[in-house]
């Protein structure tokens, strides 16, 4: 499995964001796998820009580019009052979060502005004037059945044969959390469009066939 370099993970570690390590390692092991079709890595739901870290980084040693697409303004569960939200990240003048900043900065530090294009935008939007096919795709935006839904069938059917759908957040049992993710991930083994490739944690890797 490839592991990325220890300043890099370095970077991942420093970064504003949720995902822990081993999950962190198993979308970087998938990111690089998927990087040799020669494909962009796109993920869905950038926050801070922490997990874009590890796609980039894949993305600049197979000489393709990650993708990530948010409008930077939050999810449900980031707004004021609500579990994860974090004022420092809240734009004084409009009174309105806005990672974007800080998510450049993470770029920046890690030294992989180059290797990414940043598409402010809602995620149906964007895969809406999106053509092209990509080598991974890694949902991780909205935990709403809304907003979830709208991210599978918005880029799902972008994901080229044999890339990668990788789904972040999936907990069967409702008690570990929100169940939006865990039934797209169903749904994508039911569609029989894709096999499953590895379980790590919340963290699910499927193969387009």
């Amino acid at each position: 499995m490839s592991e990325p370099a220890p300043e890099i993970l370095a970077a991942f570690e420093a970064a504003k964001g949720f995902m822990p390590v081993g999950e962190g390692l198993a979308l970087y092991a998938a990111a690089t796998e998927a990087a040799k079709l020669g494909l962009p890595l796109l993920e869905v739901g950038t926050y801070c820009g922490r997990s874009t870290i590890l796609l980039a980084d894949a993305a600049r040693q197979a000489g393709t580019v990650a993708v990530t697409v948010d409008h930077h303004r939050g999810s449900e569960e980031q707004q004021p009052g609500w579990e994860y939200h974090d004022e420092t990240v809240v734009d004084p003048e409009v009174g309105l979060m806005d990672t974007l900043p800080t998510f450049r900065r993470t770029l920046r530090k890690a030294g992989l502005e180059e290797y990414v294009i940043a598409v402010v935008g809602r995620s149906p939007q964007v895969a809406k004037v999106w053509g092209g096919q990509l080598g991974l795709v890694f949902v991780d935006g909205g935990h709403t059945d809304e907003h979830a839904t709208n991210d599978y069938e918005g880029w799902a059917p972008k994901v080229a044969p044999g890339g990668l759908l990788v789904i972040h957040d999936v907990f069967p049992d409702p008690a570990d959390g929100g169940q939006a993710p865990y039934r797209i991930y169903l749904r994508a083994l039911e569609s029989g469009d894709f096999d499953e490739v590895s379980v790590t944690d919340s963290l699910r890797v499927l193969r387009r066939r």
